[in-house]
């Protein structure tokens, strides 16, 4: 026959914890559940009786008392094939996971690129399943932002979509890294390099980053004095092949040019591979800067000088604010811009 004692002794109960830590039921109750009124000395002793009794909390009786559900949603608007290939998706998730640590969140990752998994996804994004969102890889005809906004559930972007970037935009939470700045620089290092025909492969144009990446190459170009030659400018989609066709375009059109800044380490990766197979030497006779600072950069031939932006930190922040907005605390800053910088090597 099993007996309450049993029972408790089976699954530590709140007030076993609460004994152990020497606080009060409502104590343990508040560090359970995130709240910030709570001294570090109460915290830690709480957390150390949670850890020696093996305490798991009822999420559905905590569901019941905070009318919450201890999960958030990171969705991106990209292929699976893409989100688990290409390292900068890895990073955000690492960032996220990281600034989830101290938290009671648990984080769901889903993949809305098609329209069944979009109706899918849709379907589930209501506060009856998750305390809010992470949108990342956003692209302008995405719904998703206006339809959580109907649902009142908090959202935080990774970087923003081209219309956001209007003076008149709706106003959301967001954190970005200063993509026209970083372009900017890579191209004046081109310039201070005595190259003179720079050319571009930019990334998609109904994209925060495709089109800040781009205006940055333009600025730069510009502030010397010369005209933007149209030719001298080729477009993909963040991708390595978009890369390669990119390059391969490039040099029918302008086979003078002698430096390339693409708007992504992948793209640069294909731009290069074009390169060496129509013979044009890297970076004897082309330079070439990408943007990323991602693994591949170090591991091409040759190592890709190229704008690192911290993308863990990235997703520390959207993680930050994410829980910050989900435990209504105050923000003064819902816009987050991180810095870039270049990092030299080989291929320039």
């Amino acid at each position: 026959m099993t007996t309450q004692r049993t029972r408790s002794l089976g699954r530590p109960t709140l007030d076993a914890v609460a004994a152990r830590a020497g606080v009060g039921r409502g104590t343990v109750s508040r560090v359970v559940n995130g709240s910030p009124q709570v001294s570090p000395e109460a915290r830690a002793a709480v957390q150390a009786a949670i850890a020696e009794l093996g305490y798991v909390p009822n999420r559905a009786a905590r569901a019941l008392v905070t009318q919450r559900t201890d999960s958030v949603a990171l969705v991106v608007s990209e292929s699976e094939e893409r989100v688990f290939g290409e390292p900068f998706f890895a990073a955000i998730v690492r960032g996220v996971s990281s600034g989830l640590l101290d938290t009671s969140m648990q984080l769901w990752l889903a993949m809305a690129q098609s329209p069944a998994e979009r109706e899918r996804i849709e379907h589930h994004l209501t506060n009856q399943h998750i305390d809010g969102v992470l949108l990342l890889s956003l692209h302008d005809a995405d719904p998703l932002p206006t339809l959580l906004e109907q649902r009142g559930l908090p959202a935080v972007l990774g970087g923003r979509p081209a219309r956001m970037l209007q003076p008149d935009a709706q106003e959301a939470y967001y954190v970005d890294v200063d993509n026209a700045g970083g372009a900017r620089q890579a191209v004046e290092y081109l310039f201070g390099r005595g190259r003179r025909r720079i050319a571009t492969i930019a990334g998609p144009q109904d994209m925060g980053a495709g089109v800040t990446r781009l205006a940055g190459y333009r600025e730069a170009v510009a502030a010397t004095g010369a005209q933007v030659d149209e030719k001298l400018i080729a477009y993909g989609d963040f991708s390595e092949a978009s890369g390669t066709a990119a390059m391969r375009r490039l040099l029918e059109d302008h086979p003078t040019l002698d430096a390339v800044f693409a708007a992504s380490d992948l793209m640069a990766y294909g731009a290069v591979r074009a390169l060496q197979e129509a013979g044009r030497r890297v970076p004897e006779e082309v330079s070439v800067v990408g943007f990323d600072d991602a693994p591949i950069a170090r591991q091409a031939n040759p190592a890709l000088t190229t704008v690192h932006q911290p993308i863990e930190e990235m997703g520390r922040e959207m993680a930050r604010l994410l829980v910050a907005r989900i435990r209504r605390e105050e923000i003064t800053q819902p816009h987050v811009v991180l810095d870039t910088w270049l990092v030299e090597r080989e291929s320039a």
